[in-house]
């Protein structure tokens, strides 16, 4: 089974006047911690929620020129045997690179695996065509002996 994991993580950033700031230092801060090992991981920013007016907030505090930015990391964990497995698997590659920031497993999703079968069956020969192929190999050589000719 395969599983998308959406990890969030508060990175700490230095010397900073606005959200804005923050959030693209963070994200360049935590692509470099995460890279070249985890290129495949996707760095987004995250949403904070205002626990008494339910209010979207930015998703970087800033305090006296320091903020700490919430960041979702996704990636996707592949041949794992339950969706724990994969978060365990997601809090652990990723937590190996980021030394000193906490980690918090958002979201784990199952992916279809009938994407797969789909795919292997359409590779498989039909009975219309023995070989596996599309059927267009005949049409595609004609023009291409027809441009060597000139």
């Amino acid at each position: 089974m395969d599983c998308r994991v959406v990890v969030e993580a508060a990175v700490p950033v230095y010397d900073v006047s606005t959200a804005d700031e923050a959030v693209r230092i963070a994200i360049s801060k935590t692509g470099e911690m995460l890279n070249p090992d985890l290129n495949y991981v996707e760095i987004s920013m995250g949403s904070r929620d205002c626990p008494h007016c339910d209010d979207e907030l930015e998703p970087a505090f800033i305090a006296a020129d320091e903020g700490l930015v919430a960041l979702e990391l996704e990636m996707t964990v592949f041949n794992v045997e339950r969706d724990e497995h994969a978060a365990r698997i997601a809090r652990k590659e990723i937590g190996k690179r980021l030394k000193n920031i906490p980690l918090e497993v958002l979201e784990i999703e199952v992916l279809e695996e009938e994407d797969e079968e789909e795919a292997e069956a359409a590779d498989e020969p039909t009975e219309t065509e023995p070989d596996g192929g599309s059927g267009d190999e005949d049409d595609v050589l004609p023009e291409f002996e027809e441009l060597i000719d000139e």
